[in-house]
């Protein structure tokens, strides 16, 4: 399972020219929690969840998992999980390989691997559509496959970019649901990254506002 670890966020500055996305932020987000960030597109926050992620450095802060400093880690190193709204599924891949794509990744034979994500896949009510390409499935299919494979990992902690910006309104409310089911049961350290306030709400127990630079607190 997931180490039970809170991620730390200490004194994180991000800034491109005058335009300071990131000044001085502060936050922890304990293990089986989530905290969803606030603020309309350009504001900075898939820039910080890039940051957490290890895919764009920090100007200036720290990045603490449990009592490690993880600042100068490599993506790979930290063990996190990055959803993105546009799913970044492979279309070369079937549902099941897709799935298991990161634990072949982590040196598991792809028959292991299949076999924990034909598992998974069957947790999550898609094991009818274990040998289909992704194109072919449904919005809401493709987000629960994009789910599947986030979580088969078993990441220390799930970055969620407006994981719902694309679906409908009767969709986003059943994925919701889902979702905090799933985050629940893996017991990680997640953050929300999002525009819609009823997303956030719905899905995080804390919130805050990114504004200029500074989180405020929403809830």
């Amino acid at each position: 399972m997931a180490e039970a670890a809170a991620l730390q966020l200490r004194g994180i500055a991000k800034g491109y020219g005058m335009r300071r996305l990131a000044d001085g932020l502060d936050l922890q987000v304990a293990a089986g929690q989530t905290v969803a960030i606030l603020g309309p597109s350009g504001c900075g926050k898939s820039t910080l969840l890039k940051i957490v992620a290890g895919l764009e450095p920090a100007d200036a802060g720290r990045l603490f998992f449990g009592e490690e400093d993880i600042t100068a880690w490599p993506p790979e190193r930290r063990g996190f999980a990055l959803m993105f709204q546009d799913f970044a599924l492979f279309p070369h891949l079937d549902v099941l390989d897709n799935v298991a794509f990161g634990l072949v990744e982590q040196r598991l034979s792809r028959r292991m691997a299949r076999a924990r994500a034909a598992e998974l896949l069957r947790r999550f009510g898609l094991q009818a559509h274990t040998h289909r390409r992704v194109w072919t499935l449904s919005g809401g299919e493709q987000q629960r496959v994009a789910l599947a494979r986030a979580l088969i990992t078993q990441p220390r902690v799930l970055l969620l970019d407006e994981p719902f910006s694309a679906l409908d309104a009767a969709l986003k409310d059943t994925l919701r649901a889902e979702f905090r089911h799933h985050i629940a049961q893996a017991g990680m350290a997640t953050l929300l990254v999002t525009h819609d306030e009823a997303e956030a709400r719905a899905m995080a127990g804390e919130g805050w506002r990114l504004d200029q630079g500074r989180l405020l607190r929403a809830w």
